[in-house]
């Protein structure tokens, strides 16, 4: 074993403290399967999938302390090829990395360490089962899940082969958000009410691509992998695959899982799943066959009564006003803002002060060194966002994503969501309504929302209860392909 900072062992402490007063922080029953490492020796890393996030996890590792770069994986040819090109330029001639178009050839290798996975959403959970069956440390790209129940197999495989499992959500590396978190848990500020997440990024429409044969340096039967499509055309390849449900799971589980876990990361920390959730929106402006909604308002209460509200809205117009980030409205009628350093905006105050806070206990190193230190050290905890993290901020999402899939068309209304008497929730969609009416323009008649049930689930089975839920649990598992099937909790 390596030495590790002097901080990691408080962090140890402080993580066996959350667990031992009701958190769920500590991934116990594990046992030591996973490569060790020692003090001096390389982590060989393989990377699976190289567009866009995969590049970024290349240049991480690049940069991590004492880290090979094993192989690289992608089933595309072509991406492959230019991405072997790109190392070539960077290696003056000393290149050991070896280019694969399946990954499992590097889960065979048993002088690899870990594998760090930039595929389609689709593959994220089976590959990190299967990386845990290899002995492999996993660090895994948002969200860690394409669905509810492959997810709790993939906490299960970590439970049972020990290895580190990390989730690409950078956030969780911030000692500024994981001290006003730590704040609001522990009394020195009043208690949080509310957890809001946005992700408003300004993106276009994608069209319409015909089904055709894919192209020859694709292997389209790989690339499809666990999930069940029933033909190939251009906009599954490469980035748009993330708005139809079979590969992704719309902009609330992809930049979003970012904003959602951080709103989840502040609830207490005994609480696990939601009880309620609702969602309603639409695909507005864009006339193309993506199937996830461009602008959404979702809303989940956690049984201790702290709620957490969602805004997606990927639209474009003049003015369009980007935000992507988070809010906290605490019962005192506080709201504080910001990302690492904070404002608050008390009752009666007419402008914001700074918030001044202890930095939280994080393992140091940014995301890519805090990942190799738990590595170096054994300690699936050491991970800036574990297993345990990752599937209750991606089931935050999915259960949004099943109320959104589940709805009815309404006509576009303020009075669309049914809201009871949760002014917060009326008061916060009335604001998202007047964007779309008057800056995207929406037209009143013709413009439609789908409005979701609001639906209740039981944490404990990760499960839906009452009403609707018949149709509500056949979305938590999404159907595999014959040799690509994740396997179930009992034969992971």
């Amino acid at each position: 074993m390596s030495h590790i900072s002097p901080s990691a062992p408080s962090r140890r402490q402080f993580l066996q403290t959350s667990a031992a007063v009701g958190g769920s922080l500590i991934l116990t029953n594990t046992r030591s399967s996973g490569a060790v490492v020692g003090s001096n020796e390389r982590v060989r890393i393989a990377v699976a999938g190289l567009n866009g996030r995969g590049q970024s996890h290349i240049a991480g590792w690049a940069k991590a302390n004492n880290v090979e770069l094993a192989y690289i994986a992608d089933p595309d040819a072509k991406v492959l090829a230019n991405a072997m090109k790109g190392l070539e330029k960077r290696s003056e001639g000393k290149l050991t990395t070896k280019p694969i178009e399946d990954i499992r050839t590097a889960l065979d290798d048993p002088s690899v360490h870990a594998i760090s996975i930039a595929t389609p959403n689709h593959w994220h959970s089976l590959l990190t089962i299967w990386g845990a069956q290899a002995g492999k440390h996993v660090y895994v790209e948002k969200p860690m899940s394409h669905d509810v129940m492959e997810g709790r197999v993939a906490v299960e495989a970590q439970k049972k082969y020990g290895v580190v499992i990390q989730h690409g959500t950078q956030r969780r590396s911030s000692s500024g958000i994981a001290g006003l978190h730590e704040a609001l848990k522990s009394g020195k500020l009043p208690r949080l009410k509310i957890a809001y997440g946005y992700c408003c990024k300004p993106r276009g429409g994608i069209g319409h691509k015909t089904p055709t044969d894919p192209p020859s340096n694709l292997n389209w039967d790989l690339w499809k992998g666990p999930a069940v499509i029933d033909q190939y055309h251009a906009n599954y390849v490469h980035y748009n695959w993330h708005w139809f449900w079979e590969s992704g799971n719309g902009d609330l589980n992809n930049q979003g899982t970012h904003q959602l876990d951080v709103a989840r990361w502040a609830i207490d920390d005994d609480q696990t799943h939601p009880v309620k959730v609702s969602a309603l929106g639409g695909r507005f402006q864009w006339d193309d066959q993506g199937e996830t909604p461009n602008t959404m308002f979702a809303m989940a209460e956690y049984p201790n009564g702290q709620q957490v509200f969602f805004n997606v809205r990927n639209v474009n117009y003049k003015g369009y006003k980007k935000q992507v980030f988070n809010e906290y409205y605490l019962e005192d009628g506080s709201v504080i803002t910001g990302e690492g350093n904070y404002q608050i905006l008390r009752p009666g105050a007419t402008k914001p002060e700074k918030l001044e806070l202890e930095p939280g206990n994080v393992t140091p190193g940014g995301n890519w060194n805090a990942f190799i230190a738990a590595v170096r050290a054994g300690d699936p905890n050491l991970a800036n966002g574990n297993v345990m993290d990752a599937h209750y901020g991606c089931v935050l999402g999915h259960l949004m994503n099943n109320s959104y899939r589940l709805g009815v068309e309404v006509p576009f209304s303020e009075k669309a969501g049914k809201f009871g008497d949760n002014a917060d929730a009326a008061e916060h969609f009335s604001r998202l309504h007047a964007i779309m009416r008057d800056g995207v323009g929406v037209p009143k008649d013709g413009g439609k929302y789908i409005v979701g049930p609001t639906l209740s689930f039981d944490p404990e089975t990760e499960r839906f209860v009452g009403q609707d839920a018949e149709q509500a649990n056949k979305l938590l598992k999404d159907p595999n392909n014959a040799a690509y099937q994740v396997p179930t909790v009992e034969n992971v």
